[in-house]
């Protein structure tokens, strides 16, 4: 899966129209109910391999516990990939709209998770990020795909970081 996103020198063109599209209020109105089931489904056909999504941005199928059911609930996001660190960046940007997803508190609640990327399942924990280690990667997050700068003008809460880590 390519790791690249961003709209720098020699993007393709509709990864640009992508991003754009991706900032509309319309965009965060229709795509959480639409995007996440697309996934899913591409997801369990294709063996585990991919998502629908993954034609724009990278993207994990996680596998957490239920903040207060404690059941399993399984969520494909979005993600930014740190090869060099062996590690993933979960953006919690909910599509920019209010309130925090509720992975990003089954996070919070039970750490110890997994998430299915290239066709493999890895047990992972996540640690939600602050300080300065938020501040730089939310910069390396709006390098990678920067709608989500729109995302965080259009809601009053901070958008969740988490770094994933494998176990």
């Amino acid at each position: 899966m390519a790791a690249r996103a961003s709209t720098g020198t020699g993007a393709h063109a509709g990864v640009k129209l992508m991003q754009k599209v991706s900032s509309t209020r319309t965009f965060a109105r229709i795509a959480p109910h639409v995007i996440p089931v697309l996934d899913r489904t591409v997801h369990r056909l294709s063996g585990g391999r991919t998502m629908l999504s993954t034609r724009m941005l990278p993207g994990v199928i996680l596998t957490a516990r239920g903040a207060k059911s404690g059941l399993e609930r399984v969520t494909p996001l979005a993600c930014m990939p740190e090869p060099e660190q062996g590690t993933w960046i979960l953006i919690g940007s909910n599509f920019g709209r209010p309130g925090h997803p509720a992975w990003t508190g089954n996070l919070l609640a039970h750490p110890e998770a997994s998430v299915s990327w290239a066709g493999q399942d890895i047990p992972v924990r996540a640690r939600l990020l602050a300080g300065e280690e938020r501040a730089d990667a939310w910069r390396a997050v709006l390098g990678f795909w920067p709608p989500y700068a729109t995302y965080q003008r259009r809601i009053e809460r901070e958008i969740r970081l988490f770094r994933i880590e494998r176990r």
